[in-house]
């Protein structure tokens, strides 16, 4: 049995994570945590108040919360699952520190999906070395970030195979293409889950490779392999990579 500890636990994606440990029985919630609950309830305010045993601490909080989470994990030498994106570079930093003490698994997106999303945009890349790129992704309407953490993941893992890329946030000047350019635009609408879309165009032939979530749940269940994935792991980052690995 793995005992998690849920940070975030009252937003949207805590509850499903609430509703994904109970129907695993390979998981238990070793104590709930969230900023905004109420002094005095179940669900508690602050990491430092949980003392009960735990084996992870899985975070669907607030990217903000990195300084909070490193500190309490370093002391503990506990596992984390880190499931927020917007992270600071300070932010990011105490992500790093905390890898020295504890296996860390970070990632822009928790859907096994969306990595294997990025590794196929990667090959087709690399087979298409000229080819142009674009990717559009697709939320609902009130999504604050642009674009998406998973747009900029996968942006970022096709500038690894195409050299001297450069990323174009929302083409809006007239004038030609860049070569090499990778061009990243953001769609709001409705209630979309959540639609990736990698474009690859050489001219005489396109590839279009796309990832659309159905169900948030899928993001839960990512997380949940993360955390079972990190268990007698040496200290460390992980990320999709490494678990798509084995």
């Amino acid at each position: 049995m793995i005992n998690v500890i849920l940070n975030g636990a009252l937003g949207r994606m805590g509850q499903m994570m609430c509703e994904a440990i109970a129907g695993d029985d390979r998981f238990a919630l070793a104590a709930r945590v969230d900023r905004g609950a109420p002094q005095g309830g179940e669900v508690l305010t602050e990491l430092e108040a949980v003392t009960a045993p735990a084996d992870v601490l899985v975070d669907f909080s607030h990217h903000s919360a990195a300084a909070d989470i490193a500190r309490y994990c370093a002391a503990r030498h506990m596992p984390a699952v880190i499931a927020t994106t917007g992270q600071t570079d300070d932010e990011l930093a105490a992500i790093q520190d905390l890898a020295h003490d504890a296996p860390v698994f970070l990632s822009a997106n928790m859907s096994i999906g969306v990595a294997l999303l990025c590794e196929l945009s990667q090959k087709a890349a690399s087979v298409f070395p000229q080819a142009d790129i674009e990717i559009v992704e697709t939320h609902h309407d009130r999504k604050l970030d642009v674009p998406s953490g998973t747009a900029l993941l996968i942006a970022r893992r096709l500038g690894e195979v195409r050299e001297g890329a450069s990323f174009n946030i929302g083409r809006h000047e007239n004038g030609l293409r860049p070569k090499g350019e990778i061009g990243i635009h953001s769609l709001r609408l409705g209630n979309e889950v959540g639609r990736h879309e990698v474009i690859i165009a050489t001219g005489s032939e396109t590839i279009t490779l796309t990832h659309k979530a159905e169900s948030r749940a899928l993001f839960a269940q990512g997380a949940l392999a993360a955390a079972a994935f990190l268990q007698g792991r040496a200290p460390g980052l992980y990320d999709m990579r490494d678990m798509l690995a084995e």
